[in-house]
C-alpha cells in the first residue's frame, strides 16, 4: 500500500494554540542530522568535556522559551541560516522590526556560547546575521541534555564542506517552508524526521543488517488525506549507479513489509532536485527500475515541493 495519499481516518493531528505563531513554537519533530564531513574547527569551539554543572544551571535561569525553541530547531535541524530562525522563530513587526530582533536574538544566544556562527554567508544575503549559518554548540546541547549527531554527549562544532553545508539547508528549507504552510492552515505538519532518526534498519538479502538513509520522513495532513513521504533531496553530485543503488535499497526496504506492518502503508520516495536536467536524469534513473517497482518513485524540482505537497492528494 502506497504511501500517497492515503485517507486520514482516525489520524493523528498537531493541533493549534492561540499563541503558537507569536512564540514561534513549531510543529512537533523528531529530527537531527549526521554529518561525516569535518575539515576546519569553526573559529570558536565548544567544549569536549562536560561543562560544569552549575555554569549549565545559571544558563538556563537566562534563557526563555524562544531561546529553548532556536535551541531545539537547530539540534533538529543541525544547521540553520539566520533567515530561516526569523521565519521560525520571529513572528510580527515590520521586516526591520523582525530583523533587529533576530539579530539581537542571535547576538544573545552566541555571546552564551550556545550557538556558533559558521565562517560563511549563504551566497548573495548580506544583511545582518540574515545570511550567516549558525550551528548549536557543545553548551547549546548541554543546555538540551542532547546528543551530538555521533551521540556523543559532547562535541567540538566544525565546520563542514559548502555542498554538505547547502545539502543541509536545503532540508532545513523544506522544513521551513512546510511549518509556514502549517501556519497558514494548507496543511498539518503531523512528523518531520531527517537525519539520522530517519534512517531505517533492516536484514540484507545476503545477511547482515542494511541501513536505509533518507534525508527526511514525512507524514504530512491535506484536506482529507495523509501523505506519507521518504524525501531525498539531490544536489547533483550522484553518479547514475550511485542513484540507481539506493532506488534498489528503497526496493528491498518494501519488499522487506517492515514500514508496512509498522505503519500500515510504505511512503513514496520523493527524489527532489534542483534543475529541470537534473529531473528528467532522475525520472530515467527510474524508468529503468523493475516495472512493479516504478510507482513506489516520484521525482520533482526542489523549488515546486511544497506545491505539490499540498496540492489536494498529493497529485498536482
Amino acid at each position: 500500500m502506497s504511501g500517497w495519499p492515503t485517507n486520514r481516518g482516525e489520524a493523528r493531528t498537531t493541533g493549534r494554540t492561540a499563541d503558537r505563531a507569536k512564540q514561534g513554537v513549531v510543529p512537533t519533530c523528531e529530527n537531527s542530522s549526521h554529518d561525516t564531513t569535518t575539515l576546519k574547527p569553526s573559529g570558536v569551539s565548544s567544549p569536549t568535556s562536560r561543562p560544569a554543572r552549575g555554569r549549565i544551571d545559571r544558563l538556563r535561569q537566562r534563557l526563555g522559551e524562544r531561546d529553548y525553541a532556536v535551541l531545539r530547531s537547530l539540534h533538529k535541524l543541525r544547521l540553520l541560516t539566520g533567515a530561516q530562525i526569523a521565519r521560525l522563530h520571529i513572528a510580527g513587526g515590520s521586516v526591520g522590526t523582525q530583523a533587529r530582533r533576530t539579530r539581537a536574538l542571535l547576538q544573545r544566544l552566541a555571546e552564551l556560547n550556545l550557538v556558533v556562527r559558521l565562517g560563511r554567508r549563504v551566497g548573495g544575503v548580506r544583511a545582518g546575521s540574515a545570511g550567516f549559518i549558525y550551528g548549536l554548540s557543545g553548551y547549546g546541547q548541554a543546555v538540551l541534555e542532547a546528543n551530538g549527531p555521533t551521540g556523543k554527549k559532547r562535541r567540538r562544532v566544525w565546520e563542514t564542506s559548502p555542498p554538505h553545508q547547502r545539502h543541509v539547508l536545503a532540508v532545513s528549507e523544506l522544513f521551513v517552508q512546510l511549518v509556514e504552510a502549517d501556519r497558514d492552515g494548507r496543511v498539518d505538519l503531523l512528523e518531520f524526521q531527517a537525519e539520522p532518526t530517519c534512517w531505517r534498519r533492516f536484514p540484507g538479502a545476503v545477511g547482515g543488517v542494511v541501513t536505509l538513509k533518507p534525508d527526511v520522513a514525512l507524514r504530512l495532513g491535506v484536506r482529507a488525506v495523509e501523505l506519507s513521504v521518504f524525501i531525498e533531496v539531490d544536489m547533483g553530485t550522484e553518479s547514475t549507479p550511485t542513484l540507481t543503488k539506493k532506488c534498489h535499497a528503497y526496493i528491498a526496504y518494501w519488499r522487506s513489509g517492515i514500514e508496512q506492518q509498522a505503519h500500515d502503508v510504505f511512503p513514496v520516495v520523493l527524489w527532489l532536485a534542483g534543475a529541470n536536467r537534473r529531473v528528467d536524469h532522475l525520472r530515467e534513473v527510474v524508468r529503468k527500475l523493475p516495472h512493479e517497482t516504478q510507482t513506489l518513485f516520484r521525482v520533482a524540482l526542489l523549488s515546486e515541493t511544497i506545491h505539490l505537497l499540498t496540492a489536494e492528494g498529493g497529485e498536482q
